[in-house]
């Protein structure tokens, strides 16, 4: 039952204190029975908003926004808000407009609300629009290490890898404690051929730090082939245990689906091997006599064939894998070989085409058949 002696304030503190803990249902129950009593309250209007947001109810939350909007159409929380769920209708052209107003209002020196906004066309996708944003955020706070770090996840999604490296960098030197852009780093210099340095910042965050398995599964390959640490070290135990939070076993059903799956695929790759091998022997037999003996064949774990010299091979095989074109054959070698590795523990050589796909072959990980 409403409460007569809280005021509109209050109810919005309260409701803000349980969003905070990621309780959206009873903030947005508090929200409503404030509007009940204060029905022209603009902040809890744009409570109601983030609440429905948070629980992607798009439609109701634009009603909200707008509804406070209405009220005070220049809120620059109701504008961001609204900004906000416009993307999440594919309305960029209007969400814009609303992010926009908030700086011609003159709050570029809310820091937190300008990344807000960025932080909203980031994972919209709308990268050039975002860095806009925390490039503001920077030039009002230039030592604010989150804003910085922004700056440097959208330089690596812009495609600008060095750019990126020097700007996480320079978060990290404002605040050595930025886990989240230290994660970002190394990841970001392991993609770049530079285990060392990704060691070095994976190996200085903690196993909470993480919340996905990527950076806890390079850290771990990076360990074993650097340091020569054993799979049973003690020292890897609390990673493992993080990974299996992040990663819980399946359940009997899950796992009894994944089985059927795994069958299944086998029998096919089976058969589609036992028909490559067979149609590679009859093919040899007709043109062995014409072949260079620099040409080779090899068949994929996938199944499928490749034929000509060792380098030729290796470029038809990054050809065909996807996003792979644009690298060098050594790039995508070393590529290869990382992941090979996560997958057999064995170390790939890629000095050069023959010794790398030789290697891979004594792994498992494709047949050299001529």
């Amino acid at each position: 039952m409403p409460s007569p002696f809280l005021s509109s304030e209050e109810y919005d503190e309260r409701a803000h204190q349980l969003y905070n803990e990621g309780n959206y249902d009873d903030a947005l129950t508090m929200l409503r029975e404030g509007l009940g009593l204060y029905p022209n309250a603009v902040e809890l209007h744009i409570g109601v908003g983030y609440a429905r947001l948070a629980r992607d109810e798009f439609a109701w939350a634009r009603c909200s926004f707008e509804e406070a909007l209405v009220l005070d159409p220049e809120h620059e929380d109701g504008l961001a808000g609204l900004g906000e769920t416009l993307l999440r209708f594919g309305q960029t052209t209007q969400a814009m407009k609303a992010f926009r107003r908030i700086l011609e209002l003159g709050y570029a020196d809310d820091i937190e609300l300008m990344l807000q906004v960025g932080r909203a066309l980031f994972r919209d996708g709308l990268l050039d629009e975002a860095r806009e944003f925390f490039d503001v955020a920077v030039q009002q706070t230039p030592e604010n290490a989150e804003a910085v770090a922004m700056v440097g996840y959208a330089q690596h999604r812009l495609g600008d890898d060095a750019g990126a490296v020097e700007t996480l960098r320079k978060s990290l030197q404002l605040d050595p404690e930025h886990s989240e852009a230290r994660i970002y780093l190394g990841n970001l210099l392991y993609d770049r051929g530079d285990y060392e340095a990704a060691l070095y910042h994976l190996d200085r965050t903690k196993p909470e730090d993480h919340w996905d398995e990527l950076g806890i599964w390079r850290l771990l390959e990076l360990k074993k082939s650097h340091l020569r640490l054993p799979d049973d070290d003690p020292s890897l135990r609390q990673w493992d245990e993080r990974l299996a939070e992040l990663a819980p076993a399946p359940d009997a059903i899950d796992e009894m689906l994944a089985e059927i799956e795994t069958r299944a695929v086998e029998r096919e790759q089976h058969a589609a091997r036992s028909q490559l091998e067979l149609f590679g022997a009859l093919l040899a037999d007709l043109t062995d006599d014409k072949k260079s003996p620099d040409s080779h064949r090899v068949v994929g774990r996938d199944g499928r064939p490749y034929e000509g010299t060792w380098e030729e091979i290796v470029g038809a095989m990054r050809d065909a894998a996807i996003g792979a074109r644009e690298r060098t054959l050594e790039e995508f070698m070393q590529s290869e070989a990382r992941r090979g590795f996560a997958l057999t523990g064995i170390l790939i050589p890629t000095r050069d085409a023959e010794g790398f796909l030789r290697a891979s072959a004594d792994a498992g990980l494709l047949r050299i058949l001529h």
